[in-house]
């Protein structure tokens, strides 16, 4: 790779000490920070000119005007102003979490007479607990919502002096002790309720369990029973919460789990924190600037910048995946704990099934705010307004219908037909077809099927009504490539809907085609409009899907029964719908299948005896 004059010298003069180096274009602006145990070898690695470099970083090296650097006397120190550096330039080629914010902290004011409980973005030295990160303000605000009606601690920040004439409305819904209000509580009644609360934060929640039954049964024995019913909601609360948490008796002591999952340009990271062996609380991150980058680079950059910001690091980090200098995070992490540093990548048993646990929270909420996203009526007149222009529409598609078939090769073929309305599922309008005409696995002739019978429905309903057969869709969307395209369109000009649009959607290369044309069109991945089309393609094949399994599943369940003498439809369906399934009959007890409607003790011994 070919570079100026200028940069060459630079290269050359470069010091091999570690350290930080700057990159910068002609006008100074930071492209990339990165650090490096000989910053000479480092820099000069993106300069050589067999090295093949990752596309993002060829587009870096062919913006660099400028190279500066820090040196300094560890690879540690590096690590340390390198985070440091990217937080405060935020530089286009880093990646770095979205926003690049402080995090919101659960701040614990030890060092005042009534200590208050308030979220805070500043960490400092002042005596105070701090409880953090969380992801948003929104996230320590639910967090705050439970706690408060467990411990009621104040948070506002008066001046305590006890001559107020009247508590507020916090005291009134039982969230504050009102310590404002001469002779409502003793200064150890409310430290004991701080001192529960840092116990309930730390994950030490059997502790809590243990002194509010003492309490309870203290006030009952003093006749308190206004208190002692107090207690014991406040106790029922707490186990609720411990019940929650459930989930994570697998594993002991304190660790952090984090895994992650792309999407284009971005990483959508879940950490789940587990105290004293127990799962006390999550937090979703964004990374952005992760194009081409690696699993391990990934997750570098996500645990540099989260720890950087955590008041706590814990003694095990359980990872999806290893990290980039390794070594170095694990002495930086550990010079931040004050002890050792345990990361580790488990492979298998119950650590490994907690990060899958992880892993699977991370897929399913980024599907969940690609969904929010998508749902929001800007992104879809945008999406609509692009496919429109994209696929030469004469008109807005407002209302869309996708078709998807599925059977195994050619038995039980069913087909579906969903329905998007202004981008949004119109569930009262899915339809499911048994295919009644098709021998055999030929999807086209199954398509064929489907198009005629539903735009046959349309001819013989009346617009008048509201039958939402009677409405014509903008566009048609097929699931598959030209061929089922095809089929669509001979059959839709044979019922007399040839006027309708139709394009098919292939998933292998997410290719659209339309008539007419020879080469399909690809839009980037980002499109809202193929996004819509998509969700649109994948609901057809869920749908389907969903009614080929029901169909195949009671033709199974009829079929093992059939041979059963005295078993006949009505029982079938009894059984069915007690059962579910053939094994779980083969599992049931003889007085369970007897006491089945329509069966007797014989039968069910006839069935035992059969499976």
């Amino acid at each position: 790779m070919t570079t100026n004059n200028p940069i060459q010298e630079q290269l050359a003069r470069l010091p091999t000490s570690p350290g930080v180096y700057l990159m910068k274009d002609a006008s100074g602006n930071i492209l990339y920070v990165g650090k490096a145990a000989n910053i000479r070898h480092r820099v000069r690695s993106y300069f050589r000119k067999k090295q093949k470099l990752l596309p993002k970083l060829e587009r870096l090296v062919a913006r660099i005007g400028d190279i500066d650097f820090f040196i300094t006397a560890s690879e540690q120190e590096a690590l340390i102003l390198e985070l440091n550096l990217i937080k405060r330039h935020r530089p286009y080629y880093n990646s770095r979490l979205k926003d690049d914010k402080t995090f919101p902290y659960l701040k614990i004011h030890l060092n005042e007479d009534w200590p208050r409980v308030q979220i805070t973005r500043r960490l400092t030295e002042d005596g105070s607990r701090y409880f953090g990160p969380f992801a948003s303000a929104s996230s320590i605000r639910q967090a705050l919502k439970v706690i408060k009606g467990i411990f009621p601690f104040r948070s506002c920040s008066i001046t305590i002096t006890g001559t107020l004439p009247r508590p507020c409305l916090e005291y009134d819904i039982h969230r504050c002790a009102a310590p404002c209000i001469s002779g409502t509580i003793s200064k150890e009644e409310y430290a004991e309720i701080i001192r529960q609360l840092i116990l309930f934060l730390e994950g030490k929640q059997e502790l809590v369990v243990r002194k509010l039954k003492n309490k309870m049964r203290r006030a009952a024995l003093a006749l308190e029973y206004e208190k002692a019913a107090e207690l014991r909601d406040q106790l029922q609360a707490v186990e609720r919460v411990i019940e929650y948490q459930r989930m994570a008796t697998t594993v002991t002591g304190e660790q952090d789990i984090i895994a992650f999952t792309q999407d284009n340009d971005h990483a959508y990271i879940q950490v789940f924190f587990i105290r004293n062996g127990k799962l006390t609380g999550r937090e979703s991150f964004i990374l952005q600037g992760i194009y081409s980058e690696e699993p391990e680079q990934i997750m570098a950059s996500f645990v540099k910048q989260f720890y950087a910001s955590s008041p706590y690091v814990p003694p095990l980090i359980l990872l999806q995946h290893s990290v980039e200098d390794k070594t170095i995070i694990k002495g930086w992490l550990k010079a931040k704990r004050g002890s050792q540093v345990r990361m580790q990548v488990p492979r298998r048993g119950n650590k490994k099934s907690l990060v899958n646990m992880v892993a699977k929270n991370a897929e399913a909420s980024l599907e969940q705010l690609k969904i929010r996203k998508s749902s929001e009526p800007v992104t879809l007149k945008a999406a609509l307004e692009e496919i429109k222009r994209e696929l030469n529409l004469p008109r807005l598609p407002s209302r869309i219908e996708g078709y998807d078939i599925s059977n195994i090769q050619g038995k039980l073929a069913v087909g579906s037909m969903v329905v998007f309305n202004h981008g949004r599922p119109r569930r009262a309008d899915y339809r499911r077809f048994r295919i009644k005409s098709v021998a055999g696995a030929d999807d086209y002739a199954m398509f064929k099927e489907i198009i005629q019978r539903r735009f046959g429905r349309f001819k013989k309903s009346d617009a008048a009504t509201s039958d939402s057969w009677a409405i014509l869709p903008d566009l048609v969307l097929v699931d598959g490539g030209k061929g089922q395209l095809n089929s669509m369109l001979e059959a839709m000009r044979k019922v007399g809907a040839g006027n309708v649009p139709v394009v098919g959607l292939a998933k292998k290369n997410e290719e659209i085609f339309i008539p007419k044309r020879v080469k399909p069109i690809r839009l980037p991945r980002s499109s809202l409009g193929l996004q819509l089309l998509q969700r649109l393609r994948d609901e057809a094949h869920r749908f389907a899907l969903g009614y080929h399994q029901g169909i195949r599943k009671k033709q199974t369940f009829a079929s093992v029964l059939d041979s059963v003498p005295g078993i006949g439809p009505k029982r079938k369906r009894c059984l069915l719908k007690r059962f579910g399934s053939v094994p779980a009959i083969r599992e049931a007890s003889l007085e369970e299948l007897s006491a089945t409607e329509g069966m007797s003790q014989s039968l069910a011994q006839k069935i035992k005896d059969y499976l």
